[in-house]
C-alpha cells in the first residue's frame, strides 16, 4: 500500500476524531488512527472507518510520550511510506471542573500535556517528515489540520486550563502555518462549537436549553460529521492559496450580536 494518500488522525477511535478517520477514507486516503484505547475496545469504530475499503491501521499512543510520537511516525512510514495528513484532534477534558481559583497544577499539567505539548511535538515530528518525503511523490500536497475549540477565545472560569489549551493550539497552527509555507505546506485549524459527543453528553440537557433560547444563530446540535465534513474541505487542495485559516464549526456561535 505504500505510495497512497495517508492520513493520521490523533484521537480518532470514537467521536469527531472518528467521523473524520471515515470521511477521510471514503475520499481514498489509507488512515492511521493513533489513541490511547486498546483496539479490541474500539473494533466496532474501527470497522466503520475500514468500511470504505481503505487500508486502516491503528496505533495505541499516548502523544505526551516522544515514544508515542515516534512510533506513530515510524509505523505509519513502514506502512504507507509517507504522510500527507496530520489531523491534530486528540484532546482531554479536565477530570475535574473547577473555578480557575481553585485549578491545580496536577489539572493544568495533564490536560496542557495531551492537548498543547502533544499536539506541538507530533506536529514537529510530522512536519519534518513531510518535509524529507514531499519530493518522493510527485502528487504530494502535505497538509495539517489541528481541531480547537471555541474555548479558545470563549471564557469558561470552572475549566480555564482547557481554555489555555485550546488558545495555545490556535497559536500552534499560526506557527506551522509560517514555518511551513516555504514547502508548500499548508496548516488549518478547525474552531468546534457544540457537537454532540461523549465529552459533551454530561451536559446535554443545559446546552439542549442554551441552544433552544438562541444561543447560536444555527438552532441545532453540531454533530461529528459536520467537523469531519470542514476537514474534508481544508484536504481537498481547494485552498491552496490560503494558510493559517480557521473555519467556525459552531452554529454561528462567534459571531457578536446584539
Amino acid at each position: 500500500m505504500k505510495g497512497v494518500r495517508t492520513a493520521i488522525v490523533t484521537g480518532a477511535a470514537r467521536g469527531i476524531g472518528n467521523a473524520i478517520a471515515r470521511q477521510l477514507a471514503v475520499e481514498g486516503c489509507a488512515i492511521v488512527i493513533a489513541d490511547v484505547f486498546d483496539e479490541e475496545k474500539v473494533s466496532d469504530n474501527m470497522e466503520k472507518v475500514g468500511t470504505a475499503g481503505q487500508a486502516v491501521l491503528y496505533i495505541k499512543a499516548d502523544i505526551t510520550s516522544d515514544e508515542s510520537r515516534r512510533d506513530i511516525v515510524n509505523k505509519t512510514l513502514k506502512a504507507f511510506g509517507r504522510i500527507d495528513i496530520l489531523v491534530n484532534n486528540a484532546g482531554v477534558a479536565p477530570k475535574v471542573r473547577m473555578d480557575i481559583l481553585q485549578t491545580t497544577e496536577e489539572s493544568m499539567d495533564f490536560v496542557l500535556g495531551v492537548n498543547l505539548k502533544g499536539t506541538f511535538f507530533l506536529t514537529q515530528r510530522v512536519a519534518n517528515s513531510m518535509v524529507e518525503k514531499i519530493n518522493e511523490y510527485e502528487n504530494m500536497k502535505p497538509v495539517i489540520v489541528n481541531i480547537s475549540s471555541n474555548s479558545a477565545y470563549t471564557s469558561s472560569v470552572q475549566r480555564g486550563e482547557y481554555c489555555i489549551s485550546k488558545a495555545g493550539v490556535s497559536m500552534i497552527t499560526t506557527l506551522f502555518a509560517d514555518r511551513m509555507a516555504e514547502y508548500g505546506i499548508n496548516v488549518y485549524e478547525v474552531r468546534p462549537g457544540i457537537i454532540l459527543t461523549d465529552m459533551t453528553a454530561v451536559v446535554k440537557e443545559k446546552y439542549d436549553r442554551m441552544i433552544e433560547s438562541g444561543f447560536t444563530p444555527i438552532k441545532r446540535w453540531g454533530y461529528p460529521e459536520d467537523i469531519a465534513n470542514a476537514v474534508s474541505v481544508l484536504c481537498s487542495g481547494k485552498l491552496g492559496f490560503s494558510t493559517g485559516e480557521v473555519i467556525n464549526v459552531d452554529g454561528g456561535f462567534h459571531i457578536r450580536r446584539l
